[in-house]
Order: C-alpha cells, then sequence, then structure tokens
C-alpha cells in the first residue's frame, strides 16, 4: 500500500487474509484461466455470502460499499491468496448501470442475480467492424409494437457462450451516435446463436454472437431508444476502472515472487531488485486507480482519467509479465513448469493473456488519442 495502513484497515486485511486461508480450495488456487461456470460459480457464492463479491456497490443495492483503500486490501489479498479470477462483467459493467439507471423493475429483476452469481452477463459491444470505432455499429434494431426485433453479429464477446444475458448496443436509427439504444437481452431467445473463439493462450473466454430476427421486449432498454451513448460511454469508464485496477498487475507480481522462489531459490540477491522494480509499478497503478476512483466519486469528467489509468496498468502488467517470462527462462516456453518446482506454475498463459490487454476495454491506440484530447487538449 502506498501510505501505512490505518489500525481498522490492517484488521480487515487480516480479516481477509484469514479467511482466504481458512476458506479458499487448493484447487482453486493458482489458475491462470477463468474457472469455467460449473466450477466458478461455487467460489463466487462462497464470497458472495461473505459479502465481499460487491465491494464497490451501495449497501442499499447488496453491496459492501466498501471504500477505495478496502477495494485494494480485498484485490490485493485474493491475489496473494492466488484466489482465481471471477466473472465481472455483472459486477463491475451492468450492475452500477443498473443501480444508476435501471427502472426499479429492472433493479428487481438482475441485481440479485448479480449478486448471487446465478445469472452470468456478457457485454455486446464489438463486432466485425466496429471495435475501435464503436460508434461505426451496424448491428440493427427495428421497432415492432412494444418490442424490437435485432438482426446483426458482435465478436470477442467474452464468456458469451457461457452467459445468460448480454447487454448490448444496437443502432436503432440516426447515425454515429445519435442513432444507438442500449437494451438487455435474453441469450436464450430464439435466433440468438454463439461460436466460442480460441485465443492464443489456449483459452476460450471469447466468442462471436449473432442474432437472427432476435425479439426483445422494449422494456429492456435502459434509457431511451436512441439515447444509448452516454450509457454506453459510463460503462466503458467503469470498465477501463476495474482493468485498469491493481486486479492484473498483483495477480502477475506475487506469481513473479513465486516463479522466483521457486526456480532461483538460492539467487534472492540477484531478483531482488527486479521484485523492487515490480513493487514500484504496482504502487503507482494503486496509486493512479485512487485518482480515477477519487475523480469519478467528485462527479468530474473523468474519460480521460480512466484512458489513462487503464493504459498505464496494461503497460506495467505487460512489464511485470515480461519479468516473470525472464525469471523462467526456458520454461516460459512450455505449460507449466512442473521440472524443478515444488508446484506447477503457469507462466506462458499468464504471458499470452497479457498480451491481450492492450486491445479489450479500448485499444491502446484509442486511448492515447483519448488522453491527448480530455487531458493534454491537444
Amino acid at each position: 500500500m502506498i501510505r501505512p495502513e490505518t489500525e481498522k484497515e490492517s484488521a480487515f486485511r487480516n480479516e481477509v487474509r484469514d479467511w482466504l486461508a481458512r476458506t479458499l480450495p487448493e484447487d482453486m488456487r493458482g489458475l491462470t484461466f477463468r474457472p469455467e461456470p460449473s466450477r466458478s460459480r461455487i467460489w463466487y457464492r462462497t464470497v458472495a455470502d461473505q459479502g465481499w463479491i460487491a465491494p464497490h456497490w451501495p449497501k442499499a443495492a447488496g453491496g459492501m460499499q466498501a471504500s477505495p483503500v478496502q477495494e485494494v486490501i480485498l484485490l490485493e489479498e485474493f491475489a496473494r491468496a492466488e484466489a482465481p479470477e471471477l466473472p465481472g462483467q455483472g459486477l463491475y459493467h451492468i450492475g452500477p448501470i443498473l443501480i444508476g439507471r435501471g427502472s426499479e423493475a429492472q433493479k428487481a429483476r438482475h441485481l440479485p442475480g448479480i449478486l448471487s452469481g446465478d445469472v452470468i452477463w456478457c457485454q455486446g459491444y464489438s463486432e466485425p467492424g466496429a471495435g475501435s470505432d464503436l460508434a461505426s455499429l451496424r448491428t440493427t434494431a427495428r421497432q415492432d409494437g412494444d418490442e424490437l426485433i435485432i438482426d446483426g453479429s458482435k465478436i470477442w464477446t467474452t464468456w458469451g457462450h457461457y452467459a445468460d444475458w448480454m447487454f448490448a448496443l444496437v443502432r436503432t436509427g440516426g447515425s454515429r451516435t445519435e442513432g444507438i439504444t442500449f437494451v438487455l437481452l435474453d441469450m436464450k431467445s430464439p435466433g440468438i446463436s454463439t461460436r466460442p473463439i480460441q485465443t492464443i493462450a489456449g483459452d476460450d473466454e471469447f466468442c462471436e454472437v449473432f442474432f437472427d430476427r432476435v425479439r426483445v421486449p422494449t422494456e429492456n432498454v435502459i434509457g431511451e431508444i436512441n439515447g444509448g451513448w452516454e450509457i454506453a460511454t459510463s460503462v466503458l469508464e467503469g470498465e477501463r476502472i476495474n482493468i485498469g485496477g491493481p486486479a492484473q498487475i498483483l495477480r502477475a507480481f506475487f506469481r513473479l515472487k513465486a516463479v522466483i522462489s521457486e526456480t532461483h531459490p538460492n539467487d534472492a540477491t540477484r531478483w531482488a531488485e527486479k521484485l523492487e522494480q515490480a513493487e514500484f509499478l504496482v504502487e503507482t497503478v494503486v496509486a493512479a486507480f485512487f485518482e480515477a476512483k477519487e475523480i469519478r466519486a467528485a462527479g468530474a469528467e473523468v474519460e480521460g482519467r480512466t484512458a489513462y489509468l487503464k493504459l498505464l496498468s496494461t503497460e506495467a502488467t505487460i512489464e511485470v509479465q515480461s519479468m516473470i517470462a525472464e525469471a523462467a527462462g526456458a520454461w516460459s516456453a512450455v505449460d507449466g513448469m512442473a521440472q524443478g518446482t515444488a508446484r506447477e506454475l503457469g507462466v506462458s498463459d499468464i504471458v499470452l493473456q497479457g498480451r491481450r490487454m492492450p486491445i479489450y476495454g479500448g485499444s491502446s491506440e484509442v486511448l492515447r488519442s483519448i488522453i491527448s484530447k480530455r487531458i493534454l487538449n491537444l
């Protein structure tokens, strides 16, 4: 932590660390891939029962209403314990939008399932021809009475083939940002099909989603028809705070410590400088995370700051992952490190996964453009 903790914060850290030591199953430790729903739901519900699944949600919505320091403590201790990453589309993306902008009926229907882990969400933003330039999306929705009829496709949809619901952007009229609508879709609706995409890291978290005359009730629209762009950008701000937060770099940092300990047990001095560099990068990301949270809580314009946070965190995480590969040596090219280690430590997969960070949540090139306009006024 970048500043001394208060007595209350230290007590909370000890509570979290002790609880994880007692509760986290051994077969859920050290995973580099998010476990599939059949496995992750059990751990998700365990964390939810403890009251820590939604630290950033207000208590009135069932969350913890944690301070930014408490959020970082949770992230750090879960990373230290090598707890698995859990689905975040419901918790960090659509959940806050429902809390702030959803109707009472929408909140009553969807928030409980997000908190319990019974409902998995995915995000329908990117399309084959509309990724970095999201406003050029072409998935259409025409109104037919009290329904929208949707045709088109989405791509790079995280867990779309497992999801129960999707929040999506569709074009209902106009051009560019003026004719976009933000809508919730039941993934079991007739006319929806999915096709998984295997990544270079060997996982299939992403997929394509196709819509063929999918009927969605207009009561599933958040906000107004043709008024979804501002909601969409708000989701992106929250997504960049989540992606740009310290979760990923903390996972990389503790994996680096484990790899050095396992592969260089008699050469700690040589690697001490690397660990110091990595810890400095972690603290830099934490400081930027605190700043972004404070600015957003104050209601100030935050798009440039969240872009900066996500860009900083991405590059810092990849740098720490490169240190992991350096420490692992030749074993960074194979799946696992069974030889010469007390336990198997994934290296190649965590390094490969990091290479997609500069793309999702807004590519690094797009984020640099936002920073130049919003912060530097170029």
